[in-house]
Formats: structure tokens, sequence, C-alpha cells
């Protein structure tokens, strides 16, 4: 819209394959709290993102997309999403309206950093029809982290960018499961995996000691896996636990069984007399615990703890399970790391390599599911575009 000739180049054979998948899940575009509050869910980020996230945050991202003709409302939970729960129809009307500026596709273009072109230094493209070098008054970079490499965001962009001199952090698992230790260090036992792997654990809370001011405890649910725990109260958590296992070696996670009860009331009941009832069946009756949570007791408690009535009720309210690692960062949500914050300008533009910029999740910031993730991804673009319009009109300038 500013009169430039614009050129989008992808790796696959279709656009938005990434976009599309996120709309599996009912397209979770953004979320409606106040956006201080919204800001301080990117950490470490919230400071270099929060002008960004000011400028095209959550109802600007609403305004865009009811511009497309896709209405948006707000969920029971916060959670924004398109009035048809779907990625294609969004994506669909977009690239609708930018082709209808004249923006040009290029499929199966798979960027390789640069190559010397008749004494020219030109962005190179692998292609069905070989390296392809492209002539560009400014290039900018949105290749992702490198979770979902199936997809594309494979993260091999670091290596290239490494070599021109770009500070770089290691990129990292976020929003992903663990592995947990087990009673002997092992992780579950065969006995448990085969009764509960996949059972949801609905209804519970987890603390984060420390973490009181940021919303902590948390209620929701997570998922028991083969090798340990997954999902979404897992997921919002899974930076700290991250940070934890790699500073100190280890990480817990506490869990609430029933954040419903009090302890006192949880106490009562498992110290009520049970007769010639089995403990299992007192405390469904009593307090309604059974399957997976009646499960991890089991699995986690020796037989001294679960017959002594202040230990139990102290772990049905707290029981704690020890992280092992993260699970393969192929298999997260989004990943942590990449373009460290010092090697781009307040354009994002990389100091480095003057006209070249960066958006999206291949910069250094992480942040929860919610919407979060989508929302930073478009500040980043939007800010990233007018990074560039400056940085051609000082060219022109000169």
């Amino acid at each position: 819209s500013q009169g430039y000739a614009v050129q989008v180049f992808d790796g696959k054979p279709s656009v938005g394959r990434k976009f599309l998948l996120a709309g599996k899940g009912g397209m979770n575009l953004t979320h409606s709290e106040p956006l201080p509050q919204f800001i301080e869910r990117y950490g470490a980020a919230s400071a270099p993102l929060g002008a960004m996230l000011q400028h095209f945050g959550p109802e600007p991202l609403r305004a865009w997309a009811q511009r497309l003709g896709i209405a948006t409302f707000v969920g029971s939970s916060g959670r924004v999403f398109p009035q048809e729960m779907k990625a294609a129809p969004l994506l669909r009307a977009w690239l609708t309206h930018l082709r209808s500026l004249g923006v040009r596709f290029a499929m199966r273009h798979r960027w390789q950093g640069w190559q010397q072109v008749d004494g020219q230094r030109l962005p190179v493209f692998a292609t069905p029809q070989g390296m392809q070098p492209v002539q560009a008054k400014a290039l900018v970079l949105a290749l992702g982290g490198a979770s979902w490499p199936q997809l594309g965001a494979d993260g091999a962009w670091q290596s290239i960018l490494a070599q021109e001199g770009v500070a770089l952090l290691p990129l990292q698992p976020s929003n992903c499961g663990f592995d947990v230790m087990g009673t002997q260090g092992q992780g579950w036992t065969a006995h448990f995996v085969q009764r509960f792997a996949g059972a949801a654990l609905k209804s519970v809370a987890i603390h984060l000691p420390g973490q009181e001011r940021a919303g902590w405890p948390r209620r929701g649910e997570f998922v028991v896996t083969e090798t340990g725990v997954e999902g979404s109260l897992v997921y919002a958590a899974s930076r700290h636990y991250r940070q934890s296992l790699a500073e100190q070696e280890r990480a817990t996670i506490w869990v609430d069984l029933l954040p419903a009860f009090s302890h006192e009331k949880v106490l009562a009941a498992v110290a009520h007399p049970r007769g010639s009832r089995s403990l299992s069946s007192h405390l469904k009756s009593r307090l309604g615990l059974a399957g997976v949570k009646m499960g991890l007791l089991y699995e986690l408690l020796d037989k001294a703890q679960m017959q002594d009535p202040q230990q139990l009720a102290q772990a049905i309210k707290c029981l704690p399970i020890a992280l092992r690692s993260p699970r393969p960062l192929s298999e997260a949500i989004s990943s942590a790391g990449g373009v460290s914050w010092s090697a781009v300008d307040e354009g994002l533009m990389l100091k480095a390599l003057p006209g070249v910029f960066c958006a999206g999740e291949m910069l250094d910031w992480e942040a929860p599911t919610g919407g979060y993730l989508f929302t930073a991804c478009f500040a980043t673009g939007v800010h990233v575009a007018q990074g560039v319009q400056r940085y051609l009109q000082s060219k022109s300038a000169h």
C-alpha cells in the first residue's frame, strides 16, 4: 500500500501451512485480557515487544480480520477466535487482498543465504529449477523457530546468520511436554503407562513457587503421556520448568489434585474411619478421587505415605512430579531463543546486515498458547514493515 513491489518466497508448495495447522484447534487468534496484562505474558521479552503490541495488539488484529470479512468472538476463557473457528477462510481472504495489491508469491523457494552475482551480493533460493538469485532493496526474514520442522520451520537459518556474525541464542522447546523422573529415575512404571497413558488430569491446579503475582497457582488440565506429561497447564509453565532444569538440573511440577477442596477438608476426609473399605473406595466416596488421579498417588507415593493421613492429604493438595527433561524441540508448539534483541535495531533490521530484517518467532521471545504467539508474530511483522519503509526512504533520500 506504500507503493513498493513485494514478493513473498515460501519453501513449501502452498502458503501458510503452519497457519492452517494452528487453525485445527479452532484458530485462537489473540486474547481479550487487558493489554498491560497481555504484554506481561511475554516475560523477559515484554520490554522489546511492548511498543509493538501497543501499536498492533489484540484489538488492531481483530479489526484487521474484520476488514478482511472475518468476524471474531471472545470465548469463555477470554481467547479470541474467528466466527467459523477455522484458519482457511481467513487465509483465503488475506491472500486475495495481498494479490489485489500486487504481491507476488513464489512457492518451493527456500532461502539459502547470499551469493555473489556479477559483483553483487544477492539473496539466493533453492528452487525446483536450481539456485535462483533475487535482486531486492530490502529482505525480510520470517523463517520461524524450529518447532514443527515438517511445516518448514526447522531453524536451518541459524547457521547462515551465524556465519554473518549475527548474535544468536540456541533454539529451545517452548509450550512443550516433559519427561518425568518417576520414583526410580526411569520415568513412569510400565503398569502406570499401560493403564493411564493418554489420560487427562482435569480440574487440577499447578503451583509455581514464587510466581503468585504472575497468576499462579493456576487451574486447568494436562495429560499423562508414555514418558511424562503435556497439555495446556504444563505448557503455560514450560518456560519455568525448562529454565529450572537448565540452571539447577531439576524441576518439579506441584499439582493440586483437588483445588476446589481446602487442605483441612481433604485431611478430614482422608482421616475419616473407612472400616472395611479399601483406600481407593474410601477416597472415591469421600473426595471423588479416582482414575488417573488415584493412579498418580499410587505411582508416586510409597505404601507408608499412602497409609499416613497427613502425608496423603499433603500429596493430594501438593503432589510433586519430578521432571527429567523437555521433550524434543521438533515436538514443541513453539520455540524460545533465536536472533538476539541486541542483534537488531529499533526497526528490527540486523545490525550486521543492513537491509535485512527479522520478524516473528525467529526473534528471541516466547509466550504461552492462548493467542499470544500469533499476536506477537503479527505485531513484529507490522513493525518490520515500518522499519523497511524508513530504511528505503533513507536510502532514496541519499
